[in-house]
């Protein structure tokens, strides 16, 4: 892909002139972060960090990457009712990796005990890079889909009006015209409020599960803000007020300081070093109770990348979304090639290519967050290590996606202003609801694209690695 900014690039002067516009555009557009020192106020904010200029994304891959979300949507869906086929999936991983194991043994406890809850609500974000093949196109390819705590949809909000605003400013009005509205936000707020109204308790509260050192807070808040405007009131708690405070009744309803609780939604419980023996507790009792949780736990469990690997084997979609072949063939096309470590001789041979070729993997534990990832020589040693180890069944091999890099300016808080070579990952953000049987909602509801310097394997903007960014069509 051509950088069609590439004379902007050259002049230093204008660089740090614009950048000083777009940090005081940012800060007013509210695209905030609290800061690493004082992460549980906002008395001092900062700008999340963000590309100067909005990065070209060829609009057929972004329009492909659209059209395969419902898709997505509804193969979580399918999966997350598919007990026995979530048993097998994972056997080997719950073996070797404690976290994936807690978690599903609570889902078989609820399972056992029956679901209380008959609402399902689906707020994940399918995130993709950008392939550039041999004969110089690109293609679509997806990295993982987040099933919990999809984030950045509240700020990814707010970034267009500030690269509109860096290209009004160098009179580029066509251009700054081409950046796509998104309202991510919006969208997942309108699941939520669906979800709660269905569930049918005018006076019931939605309850986040929040984190007491939360940076990213006015992420999360711009969905709040937009469920207040329909008068649906959020308590943010964490999974120890839950511990000590929630609670169910006869009928397995979940108060909270005595107020009905109609809608869960996590902002935390995705990594092991979130939960302790009360927290493991707490997540119990909320997926015991009959409140729509976002996710479920089978929901969060169809999320992992144990999940993903088995989905790319050869005729398992067609099991999961049976009669539905152009859907089948939607979901194929973004496959990268993903390789079981299971003990046994296509382990063997997937672990064999890996250390023939170690540039064209990445090694990927069953965890969420960013930063967890395994490349080059870090690989080639863990699976050194863990070659003879059933513990190499908690892992999956999958294919390096390779993109074309391009120059862009990394904004960031505190460094200096200056020309990086960058790729992107493309987020789509999907909502479903279901009640009972009956797929009530489904849809893809926005975007994000997050832009990184080449040098940086692994994390995303949490992680302090990536920046905030805009798809601009080509």
């Amino acid at each position: 892909m051509a950088n069609s900014w590439g004379s902007l690039l050259q002049d230093e002067q204008q660089l740090k002139e614009l950048a000083q516009q777009a940090v005081d555009r940012a800060l007013a557009e509210g695209v905030l972060l609290r800061t690493s020192q004082e992460p549980s106020s906002s008395d001092v904010v900062s700008y999340a960090p963000f590309t100067l200029f909005p990065s070209l994304v060829p609009s057929a891959l972004l329009e492909q990457a659209y059209a395969v979300q419902m898709d997505f949507n509804l193969l979580v869906d399918a999966v997350s009712q598919d007990a026995a086929f979530l048993e097998q999936t994972l056997s080997s991983t719950i073996k070797r990796d404690s976290f994936t194991a807690h978690l599903f043994d609570i889902h078989k406890q609820v399972l056992k005990e029956g679901i209380a809850q008959t609402v399902f609500l689906g707020l994940n974000r399918s995130d993709y890079m950008f392939q550039r093949n041999a004969d110089g196109s690109s293609a679509l390819k997806q990295i993982e889909i987040n099933t919990i705590s999809a984030s950045f949809g509240g700020l990814a909000s707010r970034t267009p009006a500030v690269h509109r605003h860096v290209l009004n400013a160098l009179s580029k009005t066509k251009e700054a015209a081409n950046i796509l509205s998104n309202n991510p936000s919006k969208g997942l707020a309108l699941g939520i409020a669906k979800a709660w109204e269905l569930y049918g308790s005018a006076n019931a509260l939605v309850l986040l599960i929040a984190q007491e050192k939360e940076r990213n807070i006015f992420d999360q808040r711009a969905i709040e803000n937009e469920l207040l405007a329909r008068k649906i009131h959020v308590i943010r708690r964490r999974f120890e007020d839950v511990s000590e405070k929630g609670s169910l009744d006869h009928n397995r309803k979940l108060f909270m300081d005595g107020q009905e609780i109609a809608v869960v939604y996590f902002r935390d419980g995705y990594m092991p070093s979130q939960y302790g023996q009360q927290n493991w507790e707490a997540r119990l009792l909320l997926e015991r109770s009959c409140a729509v949780k976002c996710p479920d736990i089978a929901t969060q469990l169809a999320g992992t990348k144990k999940v993903q690997q088995q989905l790319s084997r050869a005729g398992v979609l067609e099991v999961l979304l049976p009669g539905q072949p152009e859907a089948v063939a939607r979901l194929r096309a973004t496959f990268a090639g993903l390789y079981s470590l299971d003990m046994g001789e296509e382990g063997d041979q997937a672990i064999k290519e890996a250390l023939a070729a170690p540039s064209r993997f990445v090694l990927k534990p069953q965890r969420e967050g960013g930063g967890n990832n395994l490349y080059g020589d870090d690989m080639v040693q863990a699976l050194e290590r863990l070659k003879d180890s059933e513990e190499r069944a908690s892992y999956t091999l999958m294919e390096k996606i390779e993109p074309e890099p391009f120059g862009n300016c990394l904004l960031r808080p505190g460094s200096p202003v200056r020309v990086v070579q960058c790729v992107s990952e493309l987020g789509i953000f999907g909502v479903y609801v279901r009640q009972g049987k009956t797929l009530v909602m489904n849809k893809h509801v926005g975007h994000l694209l997050r832009t990184k310097a080449i040098e940086h394997a692994d994390g995303g903007v949490a992680a302090g690695v990536a920046v905030l960014d805009n798809p601009y069509p080509v």
